[in-house]
């Protein structure tokens, strides 16, 4: 009968696993414990056990005795073993001083770039975790066709909490109010104030230092400051009970002092104010209505319809519903927004600034993994490369009697004493770059070594990082056959070359993608900057007209008027980049349902066309002339698209805004009023009859005096009030501050990336030069010139980088054509980026290698050849 042989494909694995020179020793071992197996289980289990002992190294516990196999011998190490094992790697590392600091060097630095990136990732992943029933809370969000917006009605969190089981609580919040804060002589405008319902403590977990949490909130006449804003007034956190003017017209008591509010939090402010103060003036409030949309509401969900996606779902239902009892037509879908997603996944219009992008959190995740790869892929490399140099400890340490399992430890813990070794410089690294990398980020960020979560996560990357960088070295110089070692026979094997081959590919994969995505963005942010927004951006200086400005709007535009520095000025309800109001209740003629699309709509004076240089495709804009104006409206191409007009018919056209029945008198050209990441929505503009910004442009280098200008017809119409001013095209670039973030981010990791891959393949070509030292004294002797042989070591591994270039250029295509998705108007991705990233890498890595390419190709031919 036949002996049972393993299938031919373990086979395979077992070959490719282990390096050639240990195939002998190892497949004999396995061949018979594979047969005896069999016989006893079947072929089943002999398979698995087979393929155990392949891929865990077991074949040094099989001990042949006769013609029997034991399997079960145990492995021990004791702490002499241990000490002696701890001698020899620092020995190593101290003799071999080139390769010790390169591959710690590696290591550091790709250990630092991973910690500061997980920092930040942790940080954008932690945003109101921190609230005791942060599950159960919810924000009710709506959405209108593609208008997705992140308000709610002021009618809704009371009505949905009486008459739905499922919700235990609801809070709303108006949207962030800037006010005029005055405490003695100081006066400071703080533009994070809030209005909020008496429960916001109750529902959130946002500490309270000093005041009664149950009635910090329940008198109109009160207000909560947090800590820094008490300390900014007062000197002292000791707030309680002293007094504040808001906008030189009213006083609130301090009824408590909060902590200052967490980094990590959706919702950033300095003041809150109780909604029942606003409810004093605000219509929504006062008549609970359930058709503006005006308020972030939250909801507390019962734990069973927090936990559960089908209850949910049902409660929208039911909210859904109780929407169209209170008579509103328009057709609204409802969600319900997790609020520890608030921070990540809100695309949504009229939402709190500042929120994060899932999307990057994914990105930069996986470029700390890749980057701390390419840093064990330079240990593997180098080690193995190397491997030669240790091979006679490795045979006469198997002479003595050292089973593979002995080694395999060895050479693991040799390179986890590199890996704390790095993870101690890495720390020191972080320290340095934190300061850096915080301003960069605009995060709080720290590392704190005490915490005792934080530093179990920084010894698992130092032992992952050992493990992994370890893993095959320690399993190719282990497998070394000690009769073949110590007849000095023993090759480097193919197989090895392979792998390490594959290494660099991967390296220079990562290192390839990285720069294409830096140079993306980089791109899609200067198309951004020089797009044609449909106006000209440049030199807007706008001003706010807050205090009494709102009402001398007729003395402020004689002032402005009579100064040849402001006299080029317009009026409009609000800036451009903050653009909110809008409805559905949009009429004109033709119409044959009920509209279902929201239109923003823009106060303008007759000004505006001229001031913002935008243009006017059909009929005219707003004039002094025409008193009938004041009912007439201008729309954009957008808004005449969805009204099936065109600029031959709409001038003229009846039009219906809210309430207010008018005439459609000029088409603008679109013009951008919102992030490029959104689509051209349509704009409804009518003639400003209240106030709100000043549009001042000014000629090119005169900037600075009409500042001042302005600055002096603020202190005269409005000395109560600080003056305030910015630059509409600075508010526009603000927009896409966290694609800048990116941008930066992925310069400054697509860098130490490449330099990382740079230290290993610098050590590589030192090695293969040293390595072929004699071959090239030969052929200096028989006329090779220096450019000969330093083509001779750089065209192998330029052979690397070009498989590299074929392998990453598909996957760099694939990415940021992912990432330009985001954007509704996005530059194109062409070859040439890709190429350039392709010829910067193999430059670099070219000079990398003439190093020592040209250093072996200048020695004198005597002396590699003296011993011969």
């Amino acid at each position: 009968m036949n002996t049972p042989q393993p299938p031919q494909w373990a086979k395979t694995l077992l070959r490719w696993l282990h390096p050639e020179n240990t195939i002998e020793e190892v497949e004999g071992d396995l061949d018979e414990l594979y047969a005896y197996t069999y016989k006893r289980t079947g072929k089943r289990q002999a398979v698995l056990r087979y393929l155990l002992n392949v891929v865990t190294v077991l074949p040094p516990f099989v001990r042949r005795r006769g013609s029997k196999t034991k399997y079960n011998q145990p492995f021990s190490l004791s702490p002499d073993m241990l000490k002696n094992y701890f001698k020899i790697a620092w020995r190593n590392i101290v003799r071999q001083k080139a390769y010790s600091i390169l591959n710690i060097a590696g290591l550091s630095i790709g250990m630092a770039c991973s910690i500061l990136i997980l920092l930040w990732v942790q940080n954008e992943l932690s945003y109101d975790r921190f609230h005791t029933r942060a599950n159960q809370l919810f924000r009710l969000t709506c959405s209108a066709g593609d208008f997705k917006a992140a308000v709610s009605p002021a009618g809704m969190a009371r009505g949905l909490q009486a008459q739905l089981p499922q919700v235990k609580g609801g809070v709303r919040m108006s949207k962030p109010s800037p006010m005029l804060f005055e405490v003695g002589e100081k006066k400071v405008e703080e533009k994070r104030v809030f209005y909020a319902d008496s429960n916001f403590l109750e529902v959130f977990s946002f500490p309270l230092l000093a005041g009664n949490v149950a009635t910090a909130l329940s008198d109109p006449g009160a207000i909560l400051i947090t800590e820094e804003t008490a300390k900014k007034y007062y000197g002292t956190a000791d707030a309680v009970g002293k007094t504040v003017r808001i906008n030189n017209h009213d006083n609130f008591t301090i009824a408590g002092v909060l902590a200052n509010t967490p980094s990590n939090s959706h919702l950033q402010f300095d003041a809150i104010i109780p909604m029942k103060t606003m409810a004093s003036w605000n219509w929504d409030l006062k008549n609970d209505t359930w058709g503006n949309f005006n308020f972030y509401t939250y909801l507390e969900l019962d734990e069973k319809t927090a936990a559960s996606a089908p209850a949910q779902q049902k409660l929208l239902q039911q909210i859904g519903k109780m929407f169209k009892e209170h008579g509103e037509e328009i057709k609204i879908d409802f969600q319900l927004q997790p609020l520890t997603d608030i921070h990540l996944h809100s695309n949504l219009q009229i939402d709190v600034p500042g929120h994060g992008n899932i999307q990057y959190v994914n990105v930069f995740f996986i470029v700390a993994l890749f980057i701390l790869a390419v840093a064990c892929i330079n240990f593997m490399n180098l080690a193995t490369a190397r491997s030669e140099r240790r091979a006679k400890e490795v045979g006469l340490r198997k002479v003595v009697g050292a089973n593979r399992y002995q080694l395999v430890f060895q050479f693991l813990g040799e390179s986890l004493l590199f890996s704390f070794l790095s993870l101690v410089i890495a720390i020191g690294i972080v320290y340095l770059l934190l300061p850096v990398f915080t301003m960069l980020t605009e995060k709080t960020l720290a590392i704190h070594l005490l915490d005792g979560k934080l530093l179990m996560s920084l010894l698992g990357i130092a032992v992952l990082t050992g493990l992994v960088s370890g893993s095959y070295p320690a399993l190719f110089l282990s497998g070394f056959a000690p009769v073949k070692v110590l007849k000095g026979k023993m090759r480097v094997a193919g197989g090895n070359l392979l792998f390490r081959n594959a290494l660099v590919v991967t390296q220079f994969v990562v290192a390839i993608v990285l720069l294409v995505g830096t140079a993306v963005v980089y791109k899609q942010l200067d198309f951004i900057k020089k797009r044609n927004l449909g106006f000209d951006k440049s030199n807007l200086l706008y001003l706010p007209m807050t205090g009494e400005l709102g009402e001398k709007r007729q003395a402020l535009k004689a002032s402005l008027a009579q100064n040849p520095l402001t006299e080029n000025f317009t009026v409009i309800s609000d800036l451009p980049t903050k653009l909110e109001s809008g409805t559905v209740d949009v009429v004109w003629d033709g119409q044959t349902t009920r509209n279902q699309v929201v239109f923003p709509s823009l106060d303008v004076d007759e000004n505006f066309v001229k001031v913002f240089k935008s243009q006017v495709l059909a009929g005219r804009s707003f004039d002094k002339a025409f008193s009938g104006d004041s009912s007439n409206y201008m729309i954009n191409e957008k808004a005449m698209q969805i009204m099936g007009m065109n600029t031959n018919n709409a001038v003229g056209q009846p039009l219906t805004f809210g309430d207010t029945k008018g005439t459609i008198i000029g088409v603008v050209k679109d013009f951008h009023f919102k992030s490029l990441q959104y689509a051209m929505e349509p704009l409804i503009l009518r003639l400003n009859k209240w106030g709100g910004v000043v549009m001042v442009r000014t000629t090119a280098g005169n900037n600075e005096q009409t500042i001042k200008a302005l600055e002096k017809i603020n202190a005269r119409l409005n000395p109560a009030f600080p003056f305030t001013f910015g630059f509409l095209g600075k508010d526009l670039d603000n927009l896409y501050r966290s694609e800048q973030q990116m941008g930066s981010i992925f310069n400054l990791f697509a860098g130490l990336a490449i330099f990382i891959s740079c230290l290993g393949l610098y050590g590589l070509s030192a090695f293969m030069a040293e390595q072929r030292t004699k071959e090239i004294g030969v052929r200096k002797v028989l006329g090779a010139t220096v450019a000969g042989v330093v083509s001779l070591l750089s065209q192998d591994f330029m052979k690397l980088i070009l498989i590299a270039i074929v392998i990453a250029s598909p996957i760099a295509w694939y990415a940021m054509n992912k990432w330009l998705q985001g954007f509704a108007y996005q530059t194109t991705l062409e070859w040439w980026i890709i190429a350039l990233a392709a010829v910067l890498a193999a430059g670099i890595a070219l000079f990398t290698i003439s190093f020592q390419s040209i250093k072996a190709a200048l020695m004198n031919p005597v002396t590699s050849l003296r011993s011969e």
